[in-house]
């Protein structure tokens, strides 16, 4: 063999080495709450908030099957047209013109389809989106429960989830659809009802319908291969957690809420609380 050949698959295998790590989150749990050096928590000092029942209901993490129902405080309030926001558009198409979602999840769909198309995936297609309990109920009579889940029991009632096809082919043979199920956790989607948790979800597989969760959540669960249903026993059991992702530190705590609970939260830091649609909520505490 040439040198500049055997230098060449040389480049290319330490280019592999290299890349790996970035094909999979990197995810180190450890459980309890997290403290540094010091022995420390996030800070020194903790501040008390006040969480009302209805904050069960909202959030990013609300988890939505035939036992836990969508209340209508859980719809998302910044529900947009897609197709009267073409700067929320752009990279993909819509396949109708009465296509709604979240607005703060249609740009994260956005950054994440800009992404996949600086790596040559650009034939992304929205089928459906956000859709009110009328439109559910439709969809439930004309298809039949084995085909749409009846009105306040589909997360497309949430706005937090949308319908991905491909132009090309359809999305479980697509280079869309191995994309989204490789990458789409980079940008705090899940792939909802994947092939292997049928069991678990009731839902027989989508390649084609992703979920909102938010990171780092959606790395958690793409690393230790759990669905929500999963995931949000998981919280539940260990109660926190603290978890570095590709070298970013998080704390996550789940608590119980009754009528009057308060929970401790950080002065110092960005935190974000979600409920799971069921008797808590969820605290995610950022390093940064």
């Amino acid at each position: 063999m040439k040198k500049w050949g055997f230098a060449l698959i040389i480049c290319l295998g330490l280019i592999f080495v290299y890349m790996k790590p970035f094909a999979e989150p990197k995810v180190e749990i450890q459980y309890g709450h997290y403290k540094n050096d010091k022995g420390d928590r996030w800070t020194t000092e903790e501040i008390q908030k006040e969480i009302k029942v209805k904050q069960i209901f909202q959030g990013n993490l609300l988890l939505v099957n035939s036992q836990h129902p969508v209340h209508q405080e859980s719809i998302k309030s910044d529900i947009v047209n897609l197709s009267a926001n073409n700067d929320l558009t752009q990279g993909y198409v819509l396949l109708g013109t009465d296509i709604y979602l979240s607005e703060e999840i249609a740009h994260q769909f956005s950054e994440m389809i800009a992404a996949a198309g600086k790596e040559g995936i650009q034939h992304f297609a929205i089928t459906s989106g956000f859709r009110d309990f009328n439109e559910q109920s439709i969809l439930f009579q004309n298809m039949g429960s084995d085909y749409a889940l009846p009105p306040g029991y589909s997360e497309h009632n949430l706005g937090l989830s949308l319908d991905v096809g491909s132009t090309l082919t359809r999305m479980a043979d697509a280079p869309e659809g191995k994309w989204i199920e490789e990458n789409a956790w980079k940008y705090g989607f899940i792939l909802r009802y994947p092939k292997d948790k049928v069991g678990i979800t009731g839902i027989q597989y989508e390649p084609w319908h992703i979920r909102y969760v938010g990171f780092p959540h959606s790395a958690i669960m793409k690393e230790k291969n759990l669905v929500l249903e999963e995931y949000i026993e998981y919280l539940k059991k260990e109660e926190n957690i603290s978890a570095s992702v590709n070298g970013e530190r998080y704390e996550i705590s789940y608590y119980p809420v009754t009528e009057n609970t308060s929970i401790p939260v950080p002065p110092d830091h960005y935190y974000e609380i979600s409920g799971n649609n069921g008797d808590g909520v969820i605290v995610t505490v950022f390093s940064s």
